[in-house]
């Protein structure tokens, strides 16, 4: 859907806002969130996650946690990722966390330009994390929580930089993963990962 035609008020109340986060790291699941917030209890703020700080974040996380009708995470592990691609394991995701809500919703409006397969009707809003209230919050909750999952990460894999790029190919992390190796975290689907595991086969014992 265009963002032209995006119109909120055209669509069921009940509705879920669907997103995902972690599609472009090397290491680490992709997260995905549905949201049904509580038209009663507007939460101001909402945005793309992306457009708020770490610490706003965290606070509209607890927000949303509180005050949504219903919510609900979803993810897809590594071997997944590697096994059916990152599009088909960010739709699993997203299925995932659609069908762990406490309500059925509606409808569900998904950020991007792809649907899951889901048991009720959905629309896909490109940019929908900045135009969709529901998408916003799921985009926080999302994003919060793999966040925290990869500070998790960084404690038990200490000198990758997990807590600081997040998994994210930065030049920290491509250095690590150079000098230390390659985890049971990292995407082995992934060029970089893929390149040093084939660079490793091929050297001689």
């Amino acid at each position: 859907m265009s963002t032209e035609c995006f119109n909120p008020a055209d669509y069921p109340i009940q509705l879920a806002g669907v997103d995902e986060v972690g599609r472009g790291p090397l290491a680490g699941p992709v997260v995905a969130a549905a949201v049904i917030l509580d038209p009663a209890r507007p939460i101001p703020g909402l945005n793309d996650s992306k457009k708020l700080s770490a610490k706003r974040r965290t606070a509209l996380a607890a927000q949303i946690r509180e005050s949504a009708l219903a919510w609900s995470l979803g993810r897809a592990e590594v071997e997944e990722i590697d096994a059916i691609n990152i599009l088909q394991a960010s739709l699993l995701a997203m299925r995932r966390a659609v069908e762990g809500l406490s309500l059925s919703p509606a409808m569900a409006l998904v950020d991007g330009n792809r649907c899951p397969s889901l048991t009720c009707p959905a629309q896909a809003v490109v940019r929908g994390d900045a135009l969709v209230p529901a998408i916003s919050a799921a985009s926080i909750i999302a994003k919060v929580s793999r966040d925290l999952e990869m500070i998790e990460l960084d404690a038990r894999y200490p000198g990758y930089g997990l807590a600081q790029h997040k998994g994210y190919p930065s030049r920290v992390h491509l250095a690590a993963l150079d000098s230390l190796g390659v985890l049971p975290i990292h995407r082995r689907s992934y060029a970089p990962v893929r390149r040093l595991l084939e660079r490793l086969a091929g050297e001689p014992d």
